[in-house]
């Protein structure tokens, strides 16, 4: 690898205007920009980039359902992959939340990123599940897609106006009964491949798995926006 003076410091060329440092006992990277004589440094902190993993982790949960075939994984190993992927989504969750607070890097951008990659990478799942083995409604999916749109525009325009919108607990109670819901039909998927499971008692536990989870998405959006409507309407009032 070729290093760079610059300042007296030593960095590698990442390309003809940036040069990147890694700082390990800081657990993060800086970008350097040389561009114009002017030095820019963008810190990425390692729990931003594991809320970042998961929005890249959603596309490729949904390839590999919907592609395995092609990819040239049989249907007995599928279960397994797609339960790593959303084992590996759920443990980034997990971890980018507890480094951020034992790092004191907890920043509004991490806090509007989280809830988002963690919507995204559900989302693809529920999508994924309208095509394949489990064929779910796609108007029941376009429940948890609709909710999370909302909320998360909500948040966005308050962020902008400078009002933040804490979390709820129902929100967390959501995420936890998605994410089961999840994991239940995947671990589904195991006889299904073993032919121990009736594809049409599959794809009935399936649907009303997730009708469950969508009742209460749609509970716990409607108890955020009462909960949060005097921050809301004064985040709208101010936009006029």
């Amino acid at each position: 690898m070729k290093l760079f003076g610059y300042k007296g410091k030593f960095f590698s060329r990442v390309s003809c205007h940036c040069y990147i440092k890694v700082v390990p006992k800081k657990r993060e990277i800086e970008y350097i920009s040389l561009a114009n004589d002017q030095s820019k440094v963008y810190i990425v902190s390692l729990p931003l980039l594991l809320t970042l993993s998961r929005i890249f982790l959603g596309p490729v949960f949904l390839i590999v359902y919907l592609y395995y075939q092609q990819l040239g994984i049989t249907l007995g190993w599928l279960p397994y992959i797609l339960l790593f992927l959303a084992a590996l989504s759920e443990l980034s969750d997990v971890f980018d939340g507890a480094l951020a607070r034992k790092q004191n890097k907890v920043t509004e951008l991490g806090k509007l990123l989280d809830p988002m990659a963690d919507s995204i990478f559900r989302l693809s799942v529920l999508l994924s599940f309208t095509q394949g083995v489990i064929q779910l409604p796609l108007l029941l999916v376009c429940v948890f897609f609709y909710r999370d749109t909302i909320i998360s525009t909500l948040r966005t325009v308050c962020a902008l106006r400078g009002i933040a919108l804490a979390a709820r607990l129902s929100g967390k109670i959501k995420a936890v009964i998605q994410a089961t819901v999840g994991f239940f039909i995947l671990i589904l998927l195991i006889p299904y491949s073993l032919g121990c499971l009736d594809i049409a008692f599959l794809r009935a536990l399936s649907f009303y798995s997730v009708l469950i989870a969508a009742i209460y998405t749609l509970y716990s959006g409607m108890e955020y926006v009462i909960a949060n409507r005097s921050y809301i309407k004064k985040a709208l009032s101010l936009s006029r």
